[in-house]
């Protein structure tokens, strides 16, 4: 099961990612070409780095009274510390602004300056940025002579303050004391003293001098670019995942499973070429090629699987919403099902916006509207679509149709609640192997809902890409209360491959690709219509 969830998540994910790939596509542009432009446009740094060396050697330490000897780790750790600090402090960056001119000042030359210890090190690296290479080198070394000076001035001042206590320990004492061995290492110490205040001894000199770079060290505008797509990419996803979550539509047909909880009875998938016919008044009567027409005979097949254990004798076709395709499917499914010989009545109950009449191309009426108030026997009303096969072979098959009618009544609901429409339903499947009712959008008007239990079946039709989630949930809830049988869902206007490739029915109206045809038989066919009565 956890195998099976991992696919299904993989796939979904997958399938995101084919609908948004215009959206990451761009966000991938969009990323590397601002990224790109920006990097083109920024104004080019040069770094050149000089370096400086503490000396930690025995003179030194014998120069302040210690025992020859290494520093230890932490001591050298205090010491470089201690030297970042004098390296990073003081006067060095206004003597550097001073001495190289071309209008630096203190404040610039410390934020362009950078000073960073060569991990334990006693090296210290100083390093400047500039938009000139030449300028950048010269901030550096100027800032590193500047530092080494000061440091060996401090030094000497240093030296002869300690030269001074020497010199007055000496003259304290006496002539026997000077020769001994306390007076001899004061000697000493005083003519090393004096030796290195007159050499300009220190402890810190200057390294490594910087060199004028040769390629800028920003921007890289390669670098930047591959940054910048990757960012779109991943903006690009996660923008993609987001309106996911956030798109309400119903966008695979597996969609309509999870929703209403219902196996599928088939998908139809989309047709362009029926949806320029539909725009023809003279193509209406084109018939279905086989292959589109298999598509609902394999609805038919399924719908008669799915109720292996019951009969089926009214059927509700039925949406959530206007535009999905039930009209179109519930006519040609009734035809599919009149094809194979049954005696199938098709009969419309959206008494608001009935558009069977014009998908026919029959009398608007009169209609359900007029039985149902007594003004025509039903018989009268019921208009009989002949199909003969092309050629002459075949069996001629008709299907019955009862359109809504042409006054439509101001009172749909209640003559759909009435005892009228239960007695017809009652005598309709005395006469007829199967009754299809053809519906209004359920969570548009309720009009219908009282008929859901008093049929054998309902089966749901959605529009996928079309449909929206929230719609299916209300609907879902009103069947779930109704007590209604559900069969099963059918997903119209599917982009998912199908065997055949079938035609979609594509509305509801006149304009569906599917209704643009006189019927969906699988070999050209003709309609005659006749009036019952």
């Amino acid at each position: 099961m956890q195998q099976g969830s991992e696919t299904t998540d993989l796939g979904q994910a997958l399938s995101v990612l084919r609908r948004r790939l215009p959206l990451i596509l761009l966000c991938v542009v969009l990323g590397a070409g601002a990224a790109y432009a920006y990097s083109k446009h920024e104004v080019k740094k040069y770094v050149a780095t000089a370096s400086v060396v503490y000396n930690y050697n025995s003179l030194s330490q014998q120069i302040a009274g210690l025992s020859a000897g290494s520093l230890s780790s932490s001591s050298l750790l205090a010491q470089q510390a201690s030297n970042l600090e004098l390296a990073r402090g003081g006067d060095t960056a206004a003597k550097t602004a001073r001495i190289v001119g071309h209008g630096l000042t203190a404040v610039r030359v410390a934020t362009s300056v950078s000073v960073v210890a060569q991990g334990e090190s006693s090296i210290l690296d100083i390093t400047a940025t500039s938009t000139s290479p030449m300028l950048a080198a010269e901030i550096a070394n100027t800032y590193a002579r500047q530092f080494v000076h000061a440091q060996q001035g401090a030094n000497r001042r240093y030296l002869k303050s300690a030269l001074a206590i020497v010199e007055e320990q000496l003259a304290a004492l006496t002539k026997e004391q000077r020769v001994g061995n306390d007076g001899l290492q004061l000697q000493n110490r005083a003519q090393t003293l004096s030796l290195l205040s007159r050499l300009n001894y220190g402890n810190v000199q200057v390294g490594q001098e910087a060199f004028p770079p040769a390629s800028p060290a920003s921007p890289k505008v390669t670098r930047d670019t591959g940054l910048g797509l990757l960012l779109g990419l991943v903006l690009g996803l996660a923008f993609a995942f987001s309106l996911e979550r956030l798109d309400r539509t119903i966008r695979r047909p597996e969609d309509l499973e999870r929703l209403y909880r219902l196996p599928a009875l088939g998908a139809v998938p989309k047709s362009r070429a029926f949806a320029r016919k539909a725009r023809s008044k003279k193509h209406r009567r084109t018939p279905l090629p086989p292959a589109d027409a298999e598509a609902f005979a394999l609805i038919r097949a399924h719908l008669r699987f799915f109720a292996i254990n019951q009969r089926l004798r009214t059927i509700i076709v039925a949406s959530a919403a206007p535009g999905e395709g039930k009209s179109t499917i519930a006519r040609h499914l009734a035809e599919a099902e009149a094809r194979s010989g049954a005696r199938v009545l098709l009969l419309e109950v959206d008494l608001r916006h009935p558009t069977l009449a014009q998908q026919l191309d029959i009398q608007p009426g009169p209609g359900l509207a007029d039985v149902l108030i007594g003004a025509i026997p039903k018989d009268e009303a019921t208009q009989t679509v002949t199909l003969e096969a092309s050629g002459g072979g075949g069996a001629e098959r008709t299907l019955d149709v009862l359109t809504a009618g042409a006054v439509l009544p101001p009172n749909p609901g209640e003559l759909l609640e009435s005892h009228a429409m239960a007695d017809l339903l009652a005598r309709a499947q005395t006469t007829y192997d199967l009754v299809i009712l053809d519906t209004p959008p359920s969570t548009v008007v309720s009009d219908a809902l009282p008929l859901l239990s008093k049929v054998d079946g309902v089966v749901v039709v959605g529009w996928v890409g079309r449909s929206r989630r929230d719609a299916a949930e209300r609907f879902h809830d009103v069947l779930a209360s109704s007590g209604a049988s559900l069969l099963g869902v059918i997903g119209n206007g599917s982009t998912v491959a199908t065997p055949g490739d079938y035609s979609s029915a594509q509305g509801d109206g006149p304009t569906s690709p599917a209704a643009a045809s006189m019927n969906g038989a699988s070999s050209r066919e003709k309609l005659v219509v006749t009036t019952k009565g």
